[in-house]
């Protein structure tokens, strides 16, 4: 008898080892928990074949989770140094990892990923597709595409974005609409060029019940990807955008009625003003599937700083609805991001995802800061690298201006307010 999905099995009531994993790290109950992976209002990404895979969750009413992205490409294609950084997003407590890697033995490295890692582990099989076969996007069949997509499922891949949302009509309404940056997704970009020399429909859009059946085979989530996702503040929350979050509403829904999990992709670049509007279109269209952004980035014109304008959106989309965030790193928009890159970019992300789980009110989510905030009342130096973010580079800039007294820092020194405020307040 084939293994239920994880919706499946909740629909049945029945509490798999991966809803274990989760609960014993969860603010959530066993009933809540089976009620809302029943719904697909949390998904929980876990192919049978992972077999080392360290399940976790993302959705409603839990901790707000962190992805990075990484993969080799044609300009850079050392294997090696992407390994090292799946080590370096595990020491930096990532949740997920997505390779997106676009040149070479790209199975091998896929395999090493997912063996290497207990992270849920993302792709997207259409950038795939154009490594494997070799071929000019218009040449290849909707088997090919297919083939690819069953590759990555046996190989054990978690969840994959497939661009499902991108219909001839959205183009359409695209090219009636026009945009600044036209289409800045990579796979959305692919899709629009095959569509368009076989003047066909979105293979995924038409064939999309066989994508289901292979989705459930392997207990694969589907990330119903955003192919118009805007990729400037002039093309936030316009008509294309809108057209493909309400197709991706219809096949979040028929996703579900296979037992198939979704989580739906979102912008983007967005004016601040625009993230919460942005959320809410997506949870109501989108029926309250978990929500995945990248970023979304507040402002254009910071390249070198986009980890801070992505963590910027990123907390307010976080607090108000998003569910899951792709980090961001400095060299966004300009090369592929090196190990510095890649550290700053996780640390900002996951910044945002702690200070939305805060705001939304999470169970036990603000113990952390008042954990830090006793450490700072008491000067306890240790304990506040202990409780940091990111530990060693607190004791860098704390070893690189040592004061007279070991008990202070250099900002105050005896005018150390903390010191005195306690000394007369507590009677010391």
């Amino acid at each position: 008898m084939t293994t239920p999905t994880q919706m499946a099995a909740a629909r049945q009531g029945l509490v798999t080892n991966e809803m274990r994993q989760v609960l014993a790290d969860e603010p959530i109950g066993e009933a809540e928990l089976l009620a809302r992976v029943a719904a697909g209002i949390i998904a929980i990404p876990a192919n049978r074949n992972h077999t080392n895979l360290r399940a976790r969750a993302i959705g409603a009413g839990l901790s707000t989770k962190v992805n990075v992205n990484l993969g080799v490409s044609e300009d850079c294609c050392n294997i090696e140094a992407e390994m090292a950084k799946v080590r370096l997003a595990l020491d930096l407590k990532t949740d997920a990892l997505m390779d997106l890697s676009t040149c070479g033995d790209t199975r091998g490295f896929r395999r090493r990923l997912i063996a290497a890692s207990p992270m849920m582990v993302g792709t997207v099989p259409v950038y795939d597709a154009v490594a494997r076969y070799g071929k000019d996007v218009g040449r290849i069949s909707v088997d090919d595409f297919f083939d690819v997509v069953r590759i990555h499922a046996e190989d054990g891949v978690d969840f994959m974005t497939i661009h499902a949302g991108l219909t001839r009509a959205a183009v359409e309404r695209l090219r009636r609409n026009p945009r600044l940056t036209h289409v800045v997704s990579r796979g959305g970009s692919l899709l629009l060029q095959w569509m368009t020399e076989n003047d066909q429909e979105n293979p995924f859009l038409t064939h999309y019940d066989r994508l289901l059946e292979l989705c459930r085979e392997f207990d694969v989530t589907l990330s119903l990807g955003d192919g118009l996702r805007p990729g400037s503040l002039h093309d936030a929350t316009d008509a294309a955008q809108i057209q493909e979050l309400i197709v991706l509403g219809e096949l979040t829904r028929q996703a579900w009625q296979a037992e198939v999990q979704v989580m739906v992709e979102g912008p983007g670049h967005v004016p601040l003003g625009e993230v919460i509007t942005n959320m809410q279109l997506q949870k109501k269209l989108c029926h309250g599937a978990p929500f995945y952004v990248l970023g979304p980035l507040v402002t254009d014109v910071a390249p070198g700083y986009d980890h801070i304008t992505s963590a910027i959106g990123g907390a307010l989309a976080a607090a108000h609805g998003a569910d899951f965030l792709c980090y961001v790193t400095p060299a966004e928009h300009l090369r592929l991001p090196d190990m510095d890159d890649m550290k700053e970019g996780i640390i900002a992300a996951r910044i945002a995802a702690h200070a939305a789980d805060v705001a939304k009110g999470l169970p036990g989510a603000i113990a952390w800061d008042h954990e830090m905030s006793r450490a700072r009342k008491d000067l306890d130096w240790q304990r506040m690298f202990e409780l940091a973010i990111d530990p060693d580079k607190a004791r860098a800039y704390r070893a690189s201006s040592q004061p007279g007294d070991q008990e202070v820092c250099t900002m105050c020194g005896d005018l150390c307010a903390v010191r005195k405020s306690r000394m007369i307040l507590e009677g010391k």
